[in-house]
């Protein structure tokens, strides 16, 4: 709505202070142009209240991570809102055997993928995928930032002849074992 207001359009990502400071320089001058000014601002009041509305929920999650004394945290890339997650989606962790059924169950083991004389191993698509997508931001943070281990055990991998996919994974499956550990250890 606001890019047909303003002339020449609006940037890819807007914030709701460029918006009114926007808004403030613009003059409908039609009775359409009116109606879309009218509508952009009660969208703004909207984004508003959603804005407070997550900037309380983070506050809460913050604390309440905190307050549960985890170190999952001590892991680079895993910040609070991963924690929460990570903490939530893996429920007891000592309900699972050994890192290996963890890494299972949150889809970050190989799968065999075999024939004949070739052992191939492929993406498991079973598990917790939204535990699984937690270990795969906390992974990415990790190759996006040089110098930390995760980034320097990517690049090791891609030296060894790996795809960056496939180190991507074995990445995430180290992660998970971190994970795993940190949980572990909260446990006892």
């Amino acid at each position: 709505m606001l890019a047909e207001l303003a002339p020449g359009g609006i940037a890819k990502e807007l914030y709701v202070s460029d918006a009114e400071a926007l808004l403030s320089h613009l003059s409908p001058q039609t009775p359409a142009q009116q109606m879309r000014f009218d509508l952009v601002l009660e969208l703004l009041d909207d984004v508003r209240r959603l804005d407070a509305q997550t900037k309380e929920s983070h506050r809460r999650i913050k604390i309440a991570v905190k307050a549960s004394g985890t170190s999952v945290t001590i892991i680079y890339g895993v910040g609070p809102i991963l924690a929460a997650g990570l903490i939530g989606y893996s429920g007891d962790i000592r309900r699972f055997a050994n890192r290996d059924a963890y890494a299972s169950y949150n889809g970050t083991a190989p799968i065999e993928l075999s024939s004949g004389g070739r052992v191939v191993h492929r993406l498991s698509r079973r598990g917790n995928r939204k535990l699984n997508h937690n270990i795969h931001m906390a992974a990415i943070t990790q190759i996006r930032n040089p110098g930390t281990q995760g980034r320097i055990y990517f690049e090791r991998k891609i030296a060894e002849g790996k795809t960056k996919k496939e180190a991507v994974r074995s990445l995430k499956r180290q992660v998970s074992n971190a994970v795993y550990s940190q949980l572990l250890l909260d446990a006892r």
